[in-house]
């Protein structure tokens, strides 16, 4: 299971290079390895690129990517209030394509950040829809959706 997810998750990182600048993603990219490794080593192995594996790396991505969006949501709040260094919006809007604006949208709740500037409300909306466009096509690709 760690090969496959390394196998999905290293070039992504590799030729995406806003990734590689978007220190939430680092992290989202840290513990997904660490917790393919800790699964493979204490509960079950899998074959490489396996079905199995595929589904584990599906779960466990949409459960990380929505809580790491809701940690940069936390942490661009803390920054707005102590006037820091803040999260920059591609950083957002890129965890909440992948899967995560379930985690950025409870984080614009709980923390009242982002929910009043429409620009903003205007791209998460649009990240939204593409997303959907995304999966979509991949089902469609696979022959889930004719």
């Amino acid at each position: 299971m760690l090969l496959t997810f390394l196998i999905i998750l290293t070039p992504l990182l590799a030729l995406v290079r806003p990734l590689q600048r978007n220190r939430f993603f680092i992290l989202y990219f840290a513990i997904m390895i660490l917790a393919a490794y800790i699964t493979e080593n204490n509960f079950f192995k899998v074959a490489i690129l396996s079905h199995k594996a595929f589904l584990c790396f599906i779960a466990y991505h949409l459960c990380l990517i929505n809580i790491v969006a809701f940690i940069a949501y936390r942490a661009d709040k803390r920054a707005a209030i102590k006037g820091a260094w803040r999260v920059p919006e591609t950083d957002l809007h890129t965890l909440e394509f992948l899967g995560g604006w379930i985690g950025a949208f409870i984080g614009q709740k709980i923390f009242h950040h982002k929910s009043k500037k429409k620009s903003y409300q205007a791209m998460f909306w649009l990240m939204l829809v593409l997303q959907g466009i995304a999966i979509y096509i991949i089902l469609s690709y696979l022959g889930f959706i004719k």
